[in-house]
């Protein structure tokens, strides 16, 4: 079995059910399938870091919502090889979105899975591994024009209609369709960092993290034409991540009241201004704390947080983890040498 323990890539199998989203299939294959270990980018060989595989209920052919089927090679027993299973949404299963139900042949391709797997569902994904009993008194999301729905017919599972994704450990849910993009780099970040998330970003031309969630997407009054963005004081903020920030600096960027401002900010955003900048500070935290000897005083400082002990309790709130254990687990085994300041 593939496992970073023994050296082999850690393995991803995606399983493709019925009038599955075609898109939605993609994404584990181009995120995962561009994650490299840290030396591809200084030149070294291009060691992958993930083996992505897709299967169905069975082998052969597989219907889409598009005007083609897709031709899998491997059957629901490739599930007990995985590290990682991926369960895009899919539109003919008609019993687990009816009723809650799985079908024999899902229960029985889901019995294929080994304890400890790590499971990860995209759009209305969440709908199989709800039915499987996998969510119950978990938080888990879906689509936004799904979440009610959803959280009817599963009451036992903890809906939130308004983030990007959720991630509880061994279980990781997403929103509607390019959220997908957004859970798998976070799983890319999470297992190797920053670093390497930030690279399959670049390779895939798409934000290594996106502000905000499912709230900016639902549909709103428009902006009169006119209406100025705030994208001109998010530039500003991040070029002066490491002062002291107060709203009436950004609402002047962009020559508002600090209300119209803080209106505005959420509307584009999704969240306040504050709840923006801080995790901003967060990510510069994170970046810094991986790839510079910084020590944490100065990772704070240049963070924008002041003192050590502020940023301890944000990245606490935010990552569960303190900076030096932060640190620690993500510059172990990455090559040897320091890192550049």
């Amino acid at each position: 079995m593939p496992s970073e323990s023994s050296g082999l890539p850690h393995r991803v199998v995606v399983l493709a059910l019925p009038g599955l989203l075609p898109f939605e299939l993609g994404i584990p294959h181009r995120i995962f399938g561009r994650a490299f270990a840290p030396e591809a980018a200084e030149g070294g060989e291009r060691r992958a870091l993930y083996e992505t595989v897709t299967c169905g209920l069975r082998p052969g052919a597989v219907r889409t919502d598009a005007d083609f089927d897709i031709h899998v090679a491997h059957g629901a027993e490739a599930l007990a090889t995985a590290d990682t299973v991926v369960v895009p949404a899919s539109y003919e299963l008609g019993p687990v979105y009816e009723r809650g139900e799985l079908t024999p042949e899902l229960a029985g391709a889901l019995g294929h899975l080994r304890p400890g797997t790590r499971l990860v569902s995209i759009c209305t994904g969440a709908y199989v591994l709800a039915a499987a009993g996998l969510l119950d008194g978990r938080p888990a999301t879906t689509h936004w024009s799904s979440a009610g729905h959803f959280q009817r017919l599963f009451p036992a599972v903890r809906v939130d209609p308004d983030v990007l994704f959720i991630d509880d450990g061994d279980v990781l849910t997403s929103a509607g369709v390019a959220a997908g993009v957004d859970l798998c780099l976070h799983i890319v970040r999470r297992d190797h960092g920053t670093t390497v998330a930030n690279d399959v970003a670049r390779r895939t031309v798409v934000p290594p993290h996106r502000d905000g969630g499912q709230a900016q997407f639902i549909q709103r009054p428009v902006p009169e034409p006119q209406s100025s963005t705030t994208l001109r004081a998010r530039a500003w903020a991040l070029a002066h991540l490491h002062e002291p920030v107060q709203l009436r600096d950004l609402a002047e960027q962009e020559a508002m009241s600090v209300r119209t401002f803080t209106r505005r900010f959420r509307e584009e955003a999704g969240v306040s201004p504050g709840q923006w900048l801080t995790s901003q500070r967060v990510e510069r935290a994170r970046q810094l704390l991986e790839d510079t000897d910084l020590s944490v005083d100065q990772v704070a400082a240049r963070a924008g947080f002041g003192t050590a002990q502020s940023m301890r309790q944000h990245l606490q709130a935010a990552l569960g983890v303190a900076p030096t254990a932060y640190r620690r687990t993500f510059r172990t085994g990455r090559g040897a040498g320091p890192r550049a300041t």
